[in-house]
């Protein structure tokens, strides 16, 4: 049995210039963090022949080829599974649909075990890509690489995509002080509303590729607001970052009309009345997390949850998509 885990993901800066219709043309930025909120994968080999998956649905299927579950059927051909009879079970902290990442997470946690079961290594970046091209290339999502890479690579990290497909990854140069207040006072809320990305992402796609001039200018925008949050988070100027996340979230609303809704802007004008520097909807927007950077953490705390959002708290995690048990 072979157990693998991937850490979710928030954020910090330039989110949406992963995309490849923006990068291959313009080159992206961001700065992402992985939390300690995990998606796990468990592969097996049963004693029975057969494919065994066990996540929101059961399947029982002898071919590959009639696996219903697309990131799993492509990994399983790509794997080369010449007679297969392996069990695949997963689990997460958090549900799918959240803005936190999750298929990126699953998809690396998932070719991370299947690997492993092969007696296969992986280094970090190798995995990253090998889940773009599972979703990107083979099943045709309209997402980036930022999910895909920051799972596998964990820790808070700035990526530039690079218009010949390749990625740079660079830790951001974080002081212990300044990594403590962002772990005490970036918030997680979670809305209620959960939803899938590839809608909203697709017509950034679309608008992109027609170099509509208002989506690019705005991610020409957003790409270097991602350089701003580095720099204030690299000078520890943390209520500066908390301003650019405002920022951020009024030109991210522009972008599409599915980015927010009445209920969404109302909890967010709350929060700025009650402790909250700034913050945005974390991930391609529609639902999920609001997150908020706190110069009054009790009071923001006591107002989310007097409106019925639930808090999940975090800290960062620095390790990665990794195997946590062989037996």
């Amino acid at each position: 049995m072979i157990i693998a885990r991937s850490p979710l993901r928030i954020t910090l800066g330039g989110g949406g210039t992963d995309l490849p219709s923006y990068y291959r043309e313009n080159e992206g930025f961001l700065v992402s963090a992985a939390i300690d909120k995990y998606v796990y994968v468990t592969v097996m080999r049963p004693f029975t022949e057969g494919i065994y998956l066990k996540y929101s649905q059961l399947e029982h299927v002898e071919k590959i080829s009639d696996v219903k579950h697309p990131i799993i059927r492509e990994s399983l051909q790509m794997v080369g599974f010449k007679t297969p009879q392996v069990e695949i079970t997963t689990l997460a902290d958090i549900p799918a649909g959240t803005g936190l990442g999750s298929s990126g997470s699953f998809t690396t946690a998932l070719l991370k075990a299947l690997y492993t079961h092969r007696k296969r290594h992986l280094h970090q970046e190798e995995l990253a890509e090998l889940a773009c091209h599972v979703e990107i290339d083979r099943l045709g999502e309209p997402i980036g690489k930022q999910d895909q890479y920051i799972a596998a690579v964990g820790g808070v990290t700035c990526f530039t995509f690079h218009k010949d497909d390749t990625v740079t990854a660079k830790p951001l140069g974080l002081s212990m002080d300044t990594m403590f207040d962002l772990e005490d006072n970036l918030l997680l809320f979670f809305t209620g509303f959960s939803r899938s990305a590839s809608g909203i992402l697709k017509d950034q796609q679309t608008k992109s590729q027609q170099n509509d001039v208002d989506m690019l200018k705005n991610l020409h925008y957003v790409k270097d607001l991602g350089y701003r949050s580095r720099d204030a988070l690299e000078t520890g100027n943390s209520v500066l970052f908390g301003e650019l996340m405002h920022e951020h979230w009024e030109h991210k609303k522009r972008r599409s009309g599915g980015m927010s809704n009445a209920k969404i802007d109302e909890w967010y004008e709350l929060g700025m009345k009650s402790g909250a520097v700034g913050g945005k909807l974390v991930g391609a927007g529609g639902g999920g997390f609001l997150m908020f950077m706190a110069h009054d953490r009790n009071k923001l705390r006591h107002a989310m949850a007097h409106a019925g959002l639930e808090e999940v708290r975090f800290r960062f995690d620095f390790e990665g998509t990794k195997v946590v048990l062989t037996s």
